[in-house]
C-alpha cells in the first residue's frame, strides 16, 4: 500500500470515528435533555448528596428505557424493520440527490418541492390514469420523476442563466411547489368525489409498489438500486467525473473545456429526480393499512429538508447515505414507540438527528469532548472530493 493510499485510509478512519462519535455525544445530549425534561426525575436530584441511589436510579430507569423503546420500535420486530425501511427508502433517495450537488459545488434546499412534485405526479397517474398492472406503476413513476427532475432542472437553469444562488432560488421554489400542491387539491381535478376537505382520489393497485410486508414495499429496494446507480454515475462515467470536477474547482473545470453552466443544470436536474423519487415513494408505497396513503399537503413531510442531514451525515457518498437513511429512518420509526412506552416526547428524536448532524459538521468538538477521536484534517462535507 503507497504512502497516498495509507493517507486516504487513515483520513477514512478518522470520518468514521467522528460520525461513532457525534452519535455516541448525541445520545448523551438526548440523556440529559430526557433527564431535565421530566419534573419527577429532576426533583429526585434534590437527594443527590444525601441518598445519590435515588437520582441516579430514577435517572437511569428513565435513559433506559426510553432508549430500549427507541430501538425495540426501530428494530425490535418485523413490523419495526418494516416501518424504518419504509421511513428510510425516501430519505435515502432524497439524501442521494442532495448529496449529488454538494459534489457538483451546489447546494439544493429544494429537495422538498422536487419530492412534492414526484409525488403530484406519481399520484395523479395513479388515480387518474386506469392502466394494466405493472404499466400503471412505471408510467406513474416515470411521470414523478421527470416532474422533479424538470423542477430541479429550472432551479439549475435559472441559476446557470442568472447567476442567482441556487439556495435562494430553491428555497422560493420549495414555496411555490407546496403552493400549487395545495391549490390543485382543492381542484375537480385533484380532489376526492363526494369530498370538501383537500384530499386526493385512492391511487389505484396497479399503480402501487407491491407490499412485501405491511407497509414494507418494492421501493425500498427501488431505493438501494438508485444508490448503485448514484455510485457508477458520479465515480465511474463522464458526466460523474465532470460534475466532480466542477464542484472541486469550477474555473478550472471550465479552463479545461468543461460547461460549468450545463453541468450545474444536469447536476440539479439529477438531483430533482432522485428527489422526485422521494415523493413518488410517498405517494404510491402502501402505508400500515396495505393501501396508498392519498396524496394531501402533508404527504411528504418534511422529507427535502431531512434529506439534507442525511446527505451530510452520509457525507455525500451512496453507502453513507443509505446507512445515515437507515439510522434517521430507525429514529423516526423508534421516535413513535419512545414516546408511547418511555412518555418521551416524540420530538426527542428529532433532537437526536440534529446533534448527530451537528457533531459532524463541527468535529473540533467530538475530538474536544473524545480526545481519542481526532478530527479529519479537510472535514469538508460539501463539494469536492473531501466531501
Amino acid at each position: 500500500m503507497s504512502e497516498d493510499s495509507r493517507a486516504a485510509w487513515r483520513e477514512r478512519r478518522r470520518r468514521w470515528a467522528v460520525t461513532a462519535g457525534s452519535m455516541v455525544l448525541a445520545l448523551l445530549a438526548g440523556a440529559v435533555l430526557m433527564i431535565v425534561s421530566d419534573e419527577a426525575v429532576a426533583s429526585q436530584f434534590a437527594y443527590l448528596f444525601t441518598a445519590p441511589q435515588l437520582p441516579l436510579g430514577a435517572a437511569w430507569a428513565k435513559v433506559a428505557n426510553a432508549y430500549a423503546a427507541l430501538f425495540v420500535g426501530a428494530v425490535g420486530s418485523p413490523n419495526a424493520l418494516a416501518s424504518t425501511a419504509w421511513q428510510a427508502g425516501p430519505l435515502i433517495v432524497a439524501g442521494l440527490g442532495v448529496g449529488v450537488t454538494f459534489r457538483a459545488g451546489l447546494f439544493n434546499i429544494g429537495a422538498q418541492g422536487q419530492a412534492v412534485w414526484g409525488a403530484i405526479g406519481a399520484a395523479y397517474v395513479g388515480f387518474t390514469w386506469h392502466l394494466p398492472p405493472v404499466v400503471h406503476l412505471l408510467v406513474a413513476v416515470a411521470v414523478g420523476l421527470v416532474l422533479g427532475a424538470v423542477w430541479g432542472a429550472l432551479a439549475g437553469f435559472l441559476k446557470a442563466k442568472t447567476g442567482a444562488h441556487e439556495v435562494i432560488l430553491t428555497i422560493m421554489m420549495n414555496f411555490i411547489a407546496t403552493s400549487i400542491l395545495a391549490w390543485l387539491l382543492i381542484t375537480p381535478a385533484f380532489q376526492r368525489p363526494g369530498r370538501t376537505d383537500p384530499i386526493a382520489p385512492i391511487v389505484d393497485a396497479t399503480a402501487q409498489f407491491p407490499a412485501l410486508f405491511r407497509n414494507f414495499h418494492v421501493g425500498f429496494f427501488v431505493a438501494l438500486a438508485a444508490a448503485a446507480l448514484v455510485w457508477w454515475l458520479m465515480d465511474r462515467s463522464t458526466i460523474g467525473f465532470t460534475m466532480r470536477a466542477v464542484g472541486a474547482n469550477p474555473h478550472a473545470a471550465g479552463t479545461a473545456g468543461m460547461s460549468v453552466d450545463n453541468t450545474t443544470i444536469v447536476a440539479m436536474a439529477i438531483s430533482g429526480l432522485l428527489a422526485g423519487l422521494a415523493g413518488v415513494l410517498f405517494a404510491l408505497g402502501p402505508a400500515a393499512g396495505g393501501s396508498a396513503t392519498p396524496l394531501s399537503a402533508g404527504l411528504v413531510g418534511t422529507v427535502g429538508f431531512d434529506a439534507l442531514t442525511v446527505a451530510l451525515l452520509g457525507r455525500s457518498r451512496p453507502v453513507g447515505t443509505i446507512l445515515a437513511g437507515l439510522l434517521f429512518g430507525g429514529l423516526h420509526a423508534g421516535g413513535l414507540a419512545m414516546q408511547s412506552a418511555a412518555g418521551t416526547p416524540l420530538t426527542l428524536s428529532t433532537v437526536l438527528q440534529a446533534l448527530i448532524v451537528l457533531f459532524v459538521a463541527a468535529p473540533a468538538i467530538v475530538s474536544a469532548l473524545m480526545p481519542k477521536v481526532k478530527a479529519p484534517k479537510q472535514p469538508a462535507l460539501v463539494g469536492g472530493e473531501a466531501a
